[in-house]
């Protein structure tokens, strides 16, 4: 599989309007790592899980094979930044307590993926891979929002992302299975700052290039009605997270 970069042309957007993990995802990794003297973060985009990450180890490795997303990155004192795909990241043999995936293992050559953890986790470390599906904050808007997504839009998703609306559950993760709290995303948000997010999509993006038009635009007047107002609401994304252990016998 080659790089699918679809993400590069909207880096700057991608870090502002993509919401954080919740903190206590990070604080229940840390437990369940062998050590916590470092965690690595594949795909990491603009560095969001990595800085999550990063006061729970004394060293993130941070990783994604797009400069432009790395270059968005904010720079923090224990963690590194680099240019390497998730299959072939450079590291050394077992020198990983951690290594995380946060919504980007659709994009991965899944057997090179796995082999390249079983080569740089150490043993007993974790691998945690987690996504996210659509926005959940009001029937009306979670409507709107459903047809924009599948409707409007499902032509010009890429096949992987079949992945994530199945929350990765019919995916072979190796290393022994490790079960967790249930953890979701949340976020305050105004109508803005959805219409932010909702342009990060890769499949709105496919849309212009292909047609040249906003598929946003009628979407958006709907959902200002649906909104009513100018004022915030909360705004959920459960989270599909999977963790196993490299066991080593």
């Amino acid at each position: 599989m080659t790089f699918k970069d679809l993400f590069s042309t909207q880096s700057s957007d991608y870090a502002r309007f993509r919401p954080a993990y919740p903190d206590a995802l990070f604080a229940w990794l840390a437990s369940v790592a062998p050590e916590r003297a470092c965690a690595v973060d594949v795909a990491t985009g603009n560095g969001q899980a990595a800085a999550q990450l990063a006061p729970h180890f004394a060293r993130v490795v941070a990783l994604d094979a797009s400069a432009a997303q790395i270059a968005e990155a904010p720079a923090r004192a224990n963690v590194q930044y680099g240019v390497a795909p998730a299959e072939a990241t450079g590291l050394a043999s077992g020198s990983a307590d951690l290594l995380t995936a946060a919504q980007a293992f659709h994009w991965f050559d899944q057997p090179r993926f796995f082999a390249e953890a079983g080569r740089l986790l150490r043993p007993d470390g974790v691998l945690a891979v987690w996504c996210y599906g659509l926005t959940r904050i009001e029937p009306a808007v979670d409507a709107i929002i459903q047809h924009l997504y599948a409707e409007v839009l499902g032509s010009y998703w890429e096949p992987e992302r079949r992945l994530v609306e199945e929350g990765y559950r019919g995916v072979a993760f190796p290393f022994q299975p490790l079960a967790g709290p249930p953890f979701e995303m949340s976020a305050d948000w105004d109508l803005s700052d959805l219409l932010g997010y909702l342009r990060t999509w890769s499949a709105l993006k496919a849309f212009v290039r292909a047609r040249g038009s906003d598929p946003l635009a009628g979407p958006a007047l709907d959902l200002e009605r649906a909104w009513g107002g100018s004022g915030r609401r909360p705004v959920r994304w459960p989270l599909s997270v999977h963790v196993t252990r490299r066991r080593v016998t």
